[in-house]
């Protein structure tokens, strides 16, 4: 194995090979690297100072960069905004004094920004965003999905992409599959690399997926959030103006108790909760047709009824979605006609009707 100081060079050669396109400059020579260190055993650590106005691809191509040296056995990056460690970035505070939210901004362009959320994983929100924003799509919407799930990012997987998105002029360019344009966290990060990130980065990944990806002019976009009440979801609900919010559920009633906390916390900062959607409700036996109540049912109306807001459908559970899913088929193009198909249309159908055309 080379010497550390030899491999350190090497490595730091192969950094400067990336370019930053914004700033016409290799990431080296831009001083967005700093403080490499190459231990005996060749395992890489740096910090890497990536703005707002970056692309977010650049942490990956980095990465990937170190991993190719021979001789490296592991690299770990520090992700940092250096603007937000600038004192005179902000005004400061008075002592005592919180300093108010960001204000959300309205961005016309996108259309109706529409959240899918739940206060619990497992119950299925990405595979009802996916096949929402589908559905619109085959309707002849022009559509949006932005994977918000920055600890999961399933959106790619779903949707049968997984290749790394172009950058043009600056700008991201999102992929596309079934007529949705798509942004994800996956597209950029390697498929096993964990998200340990504070707030402060969440921040900034889901403020670059709004701002500088091209996602052109839209009717509807969606956005797929993880579960909880985190900063993921006060992130997006302090970044832009959200025309509604669909909450997703079982019929267990801890799904539906997690699932309230949920639209509470859209209801305290403001944001419309347009109705809710209860997911793996019932079972048709695909044979003879008969409906089967594998868990408690009715948790999905219950939950509508004390937010006082309509229950958008109730999919069912049926053999088959989970191996479509992973072949990046959603079950509305897949089998359109079958049970969870009609009933995902028609959820799609009644979401327009409640959150209304585009404004233009």
């Amino acid at each position: 194995m080379p010497a550390p100081k030899v491999l350190r060079d090497r490595v730091e050669a192969a950094l400067a090979a990336v370019q930053n396109p914004r700033l016409a400059q290799d990431v080296v020579s831009a001083g967005m690297v700093r403080d490499l260190v190459v231990d005996d055993a060749g395992a890489v650590t740096f910090t890497f100072q990536l703005t707002r106005e970056d692309p977010a691809s650049l942490a990956r191509d980095a990465r990937k960069a170190a991993q190719a040296v021979h001789g490296v056995t592991a690299v770990r990056i520090n992700v940092v905004d250096p603007g937000g460690t600038r004192a005179a970035a902000t005004p400061r505070p008075a002592p005592g004094a919180v300093p108010p939210p960001p204000t959300p901004v309205a961005m016309p362009h996108l259309g109706r920004a529409i959240a899918v959320s739940s206060g619990k994983g497992g119950v299925g929100k990405s595979t009802i965003a996916a096949n929402v924003a589908a559905a619109l799509a085959q309707a002849g919407h022009r559509v949006g999905l932005m994977d918000g799930d920055i600890y999961g990012p399933n959106i790619p997987r779903m949707f049968g992409r997984e290749e790394k998105p172009e950058v043009v002029g600056g700008k991201i360019q999102p992929l596309e599959a079934h007529g949705v344009k798509l942004m994800s966290l996956g597209f950029i990060v390697e498929r096993d690399a964990p998200a340990i990130w504070r707030g402060p980065i969440i921040m900034k990944v889901i403020q670059q997926f709004l701002r500088d990806v091209a996602w052109g002019e839209l009717d509807y976009f969606l956005v797929d959030l993880p579960p909880g009440t985190g900063d993921a979801q006060l992130s997006l609900t302090q970044s832009i103006h959200l025309d509604g919010a669909m909450i997703v559920t079982t019929p267990q009633e801890m799904a539906v108790g997690d699932s309230l906390r949920g639209a509470k916390m859209f209801e305290r900062v403001g944001v419309r909760v347009v109705g809710v959607v209860e997911n793996m409700s019932f079972y048709v036996c695909p044979h003879c047709g008969e409906r089967s109540e594998l868990f408690r049912a009715g948790g999905g109306e219950r939950l509508a009824k004390e937010l006082g807001v309509p229950l958008l459908g109730q999919v069912p559970l049926q053999a088959g979605v989970p191996d479509l899913a992973d072949a990046g088929q959603p079950v509305v193009v897949a089998e359109p006609r079958s049970p969870a198909g009609d009933a995902l249309a028609a959820v799609a159908r009644r979401v327009v009707e409640l959150v209304g055309a585009p404004a233009r």
